[in-house]
């Protein structure tokens, strides 16, 4: 059910794209990360021709296009010209290559555009250190995916480099992507190295690897260090770490959630962790809360762990604002 929604809110984002022309969709793309431009770039791809009726449904007001009774006619190149005016060229041709000719793209960059399982086939075998300085350059979630899906002795191997990374030198920045044959631009030797790694991208990636390996890879690194397990331990936010953000962030975090996602994730939450969010909602939305999570039926545990990473990103997005603070801060005034 979840999957189909999704699937039709990229569909009729991408009529929506089509629909503004290059330029203005281009602005859009910009925007947004890898793997909604992904979506949108096969989604697009996808059409073949979008009957007016479509495109009344998706948009508000007609386009040009539209309001002559025309189709919204689905054309590679201009697909290619978007894509290209969003991402520049050298990132457009990656994702253009695995939508139009399903071809495989290469270096960091294009690990970012493949799915998780693939880029642990791709770089199992490469030492530690360097699967190491590739994962801190993907997203948070899909590093931890493609962690999950090495030996045991191989993650816990690699979370530690991970984790005792202090930067990468643009040198060895540069010879890693020729091994992984791609070009990268702008890396010379008087360049400062690039901040990444450490003991919060460890703890950021562990966010999102699941309990029972994240307990494996802790324990692993207590071993080794105490204090340095200790102190990721202390990075990490997991979903119950919500207890300790003060009223008034809670009621900023409501305003982002989506009622669905919010049902899904409090199913899997502790009874305190429920109460902190009815008191923190008005009456009438608190009841209607309740009654939902009352008759909503069981939910697989993937997909309540999918929604509570979901809220923990909107979370972790509004204390980068500095909107709210995650680890509490006085109370503030709850609504009534």
């Amino acid at each position: 059910m979840a999957a189909s929604q999704e699937s039709e809110g990229v569909e009729r984002a991408a009529i929506l794209l089509l629909s503004l022309g290059q330029d203005e969709a281009a602005e859009i793309l910009k925007n947004l990360g890898p793997k909604e431009v992904q979506k949108l770039g096969h989604a697009m791809a996808a059409l073949k021709q979008v009957p007016r009726e479509r495109v009344e449904k998706v948009i508000d007001e007609f386009t040009d296009q539209s309001a002559k009774g025309a189709p919204v006619a689905v054309d590679n190149e201009a697909i290619k010209a978007m894509l290209t005016k969003a991402l520049g060229d050298d990132r457009a041709a990656n994702l253009i290559n695995r939508i139009m000719q399903g071809g495989d793209t290469a270096g960091i960059e294009g690990l970012k555009w493949m799915d998780a399982p693939t880029v642990a086939d791709m770089i199992r075998n490469e030492h530690p250190q360097i699967i190491a300085t590739i994962l801190v350059h993907l997203e948070f979630d899909q590093a931890g995916e493609v962690l999950k899906g090495f030996t045991e002795r191989l993650r816990n191997d690699v979370l530690l480099r991970i984790a005792t990374l202090d930067g990468v030198q643009p040198t060895a920045l540069h010879e890693l992507n020729e091994a992984m044959m791609r070009i990268l631009a702008g890396a010379s030797g008087n360049v400062k190295k690039a901040a990444m790694g450490g003991i919060r991208h460890a703890a950021e990636i562990l966010n999102f690897v699941g309990q029972q390996v994240e307990t494996a890879i802790v324990d692993n690194v207590r071993e080794y260090d105490p204090e340095l397990a200790q102190k990721i331990l202390d990075e990490m936010f997991v979903f119950e770490n919500l207890m300790d953000i003060d009223d008034r962030g809670i009621q900023l975090l409501l305003r982002e959630v989506q009622s669905d996602s919010l049902i899904i994730a409090l199913k899997g939450a502790a009874p305190e962790l429920r109460e902190k969010i009815f008191k923190n909602m008005s009456q009438r939305a608190a009841e209607m809360l309740r009654e939902d999570l009352e008759s909503k039926g069981p939910v697989r545990l993937s997909e309540v762990e999918s929604e509570q990473k979901e809220i923990l990103k909107i979370a972790r997005r509004l204390a980068d604002e500095g909107q709210l603070q995650l680890g509490g801060g006085g109370e503030g005034d709850a609504f009534v």
